[in-house]
């Protein structure tokens, strides 16, 4: 409000001295032009030669200045009208000293129409005659010509430092122009920013919106084929043991009892991964402890020694990374027995500085790792890209070692994240 208030009034200000400008020339004129009549100077001019000057430097003046008044932005021909003005004025301050108060109209009109180094030129011309004006005319100022200097040097010094400050208002009302068309362009420039933001702004929430539909369609799938993929191949592997075992009932029962157990495990695993919770091994117990757990229920099932170590110091990590690390171990033992034929499995759980790293190793057949397509495991599985997805997911790393007949080893290597971090 306050610097709207301001411009406008800066903006009527220079309106108004626009109109000074073009109307106070030909007040100066008439004005000298009555007093010159009624009160003749003793050596002047005639009147008919005094009228005829006058109505010239009008004529002069109005066609400069108020009939082509876009002129004034032209530098070269103003200075041609300015040079006209002082010659006017000369004339006329010959012709008499009331013409003083035309001549001084060269001081208003100097900064407008001439460039800064000229300005002086203009103003000392002026001052000349406006000192020649109030000595009495020409005759006397050449009779006394060093109260004529005197009178000179004093305009100068009246004129320069008007002048001087007419000078510093004129460099700051540049400089506050510039400034408020730098800050008009600013102030378009951040409207033009904060639309472009609001529309950034829609597009984030509808592409965030859109991430997290496609994250939890992910998180799903890992879900999906961590609990009830392993589940049911647990399951078809224990019912088709079974149907081999048919003629040996302690065999057959245990085949049974260990599917249904696989079953009621699936499905436990299958509802907490919909309520988005920790998998109830980690709820009870530390994560070594459930890799422990879960390599004993891996060798019961499947009938392979799995022997689990950890080095370091175990300490509490983020939620999430237990899971990975857990889900890792679980895909990886899922994937020897699957494929493998192993007769012996280990998993080492190392906790590091920064990081935390799970390593399976299996003394089964092995695979061709290096014509292995990234994305597919051994059979045609997607098991090592849902694995891999999980690592990457938590800022870790998944490297997968095989060579056919020398078995395989899987290392998750994942930040050590502490339990609080969130």
């Amino acid at each position: 409000m306050t610097s709207s208030g301001g411009h406008d009034r800066l903006t009527r200000w220079r309106e108004h001295e626009a109109i000074l400008y073009r109307v106070v020339p030909y007040g100066g004129l008439a004005l000298g032009t009555v007093l010159a009549l009624l009160a003749p100077a003793p050596h002047g001019l005639g009147v008919l030669p005094t009228l005829a000057v006058a109505v010239a430097a009008g004529c002069w003046v109005a066609w400069f200045v108020t009939v082509h008044p876009e002129w004034q932005s032209r530098r070269t021909l103003m200075a041609v009208y300015y040079a006209g003005l002082i010659t006017f004025s000369a004339a006329l301050v010959a012709a008499s000293p009331w013409y003083g108060l035309f001549a001084w109209i060269g001081y208003i009109h100097a900064f407008p129409v001439l460039r800064r180094r000229w300005r002086i030129a203009g103003v000392t011309a002026t001052a000349v005659l406006v000192a020649t004006s109030q000595g009495g005319g020409l005759a006397i100022a050449i009779a006394h010509w060093p109260l004529w200097l005197l009178l000179v040097l004093f305009n100068l010094v009246v004129a320069g430092s008007v002048s001087w400050f007419a000078m510093i208002a004129e460099q700051e009302d540049v400089k506050r122009r510039r400034l408020m068309e730098e800050l008009g362009e600013a102030n378009s420039q951040l409207t033009e920013t904060v639309r472009e933001n609001a529309g950034l702004h829609a597009q984030l929430l509808t592409q965030a919106r859109e991430a997290g539909v496609l994250d939890e369609r992910q998180r799903m799938a890992r879900e999906i084929h961590d609990t009830l993929a392993q589940g049911l191949t647990g399951i078809i592997t224990q019912l088709e043991a079974a149907e081999q075992t048919r003629d040996r009932s302690a065999d057959w029962r245990r085949h049974v009892d260990n599917a249904l157990a696989l079953a009621r495990e699936s499905l436990t695993e299958a509802r907490r991964s919909v309520r988005a919770v920790r998998p109830e091994t980690l709820e009870t117990a530390r994560l070594p402890d459930a890799l422990v757990e879960l390599g004993g229920r891996w060798s019961a099932l499947n009938g392979v020694r799995a022997e689990v170590a950890t080095t370091g110091t175990p300490r509490p990590l983020h939620p999430e990374i237990e899971v990975t690390l857990l889900r890792a171990a679980q895909e990886a033992l899922a994937n020897v027995a699957r494929h493998a034929a192993a007769s012996r499995v280990g998993l080492t759980l190392s906790y590091m500085t920064d990081v935390v790293t799970l390593d399976v190793r299996d003394d089964g057949t092995g695979f061709d790792a290096a014509g292995q397509p990234a994305s597919r495991e051994p059979g045609g599985g997607y098991g090592l890209t849902v694995m891999r997805q999980r690592v990457t997911r938590v800022g870790g790393e998944l490297a997968v070692e095989s060579e056919p007949g020398g078995g395989t080893a899987v290392s998750a290597s994942v930040p050590a994240l502490p339990g609080g971090a969130g």
